[in-house]
């Protein structure tokens, strides 16, 4: 028996990174996958065929989780499809880094756009038919510079912050209706787009405050949202899990 068998998973910007490897996991343990990418169709397509040879339904819808009507068609051409949704991830998100003294208003808003008002937009449509189930799990893609912040990343962290205090008022409002709500804060992890930021000066610095000495692969932080989206984190909502290396500390 697989911890995800016939359940329903959203992923938001799911096309690469650490949004394909949780669609992959997702995938690997029974769920049918929805994801949204809005770059390329062609490695969409890709991760389409990856994920159903799983043996599950996946996937992959054009859309722009920071705007709400894409967002609200998405969600509802995946009710049409699959007539629930299990769970949902909201993995979308940028990052415009840049001292406060250069950031432009064009860039925050950008940030805020598709980090946080994406989460809002997502959660919004997945709540009621998971409230019609009286059950699902909403999952959403915070980041350690969102507790710890970073010089030079004040959209992206405030971007985070704020996604932590959405999920815990929205854990408290649907905890009730058996839905829970939590959050991940990765620390650094390799990925396509990151990894050559290995070699950077930043990079060295962080990895010198890391207890484990090393950065996280995106299977690592695959493996907790596994955790929150099945039944082995049915008594977990409201919460924010570090996956960083001890970063936090």
């Amino acid at each position: 028996m697989k911890l995800l068998d016939g359940k329903i998973v959203i992923v938001t910007g799911a096309a690469r990174g650490i949004g394909e490897a949780i669609a992959i996991r997702m995938a690997e343990q029974g769920a049918h996958i929805a994801f949204s990418f809005l770059s390329s169709e062609e490695k969409a397509k890709i991760l389409e065929k990856k994920l159903q040879s799983f043996g599950v339904k996946a996937k992959g819808y054009k859309s722009n989780a920071g705007s709400y009507e894409d967002s609200e068609k998405f969600v509802n051409e995946v009710l049409e499809e699959h007539g629930t949704i299990d769970v949902c991830i909201n993995n979308a998100g940028i990052s415009k880094d840049s001292l406060l003294l250069r950031l432009n208003p064009a860039q925050w808003d950008e940030v805020m756009e598709v980090n946080l008002k994406s989460v809002f937009n997502m959660t919004k449509q997945v709540i009621r038919p998971m409230m019609k189930a009286k059950k699902g799990s909403i999952i959403n893609m915070s980041s350690i510079i969102g507790i710890r912040g970073n010089a030079g990343q004040s959209s992206y962290a405030a971007s985070k912050a704020g996604i932590i205090g959405f999920t815990k008022s929205v854990a408290h409002e649907l905890g009730s209706r058996n839905i829970r709500c939590n959050a991940i804060a990765p620390g650094f992890v390799e990925t396509d787009m990151t990894h050559y930021l290995k070699d950077e000066e930043g990079a060295k610095s962080f990895l010198a405050k890391i207890p484990l000495n090393r950065f996280a692969s995106g299977a690592e932080i695959a493996d907790t949202a596994l955790f929150l989206a099945s039944d082995m984190s049915s008594y977990i909502t409201g919460q924010v899990i570090s996956v960083c290396g001890g970063l936090n500390i």
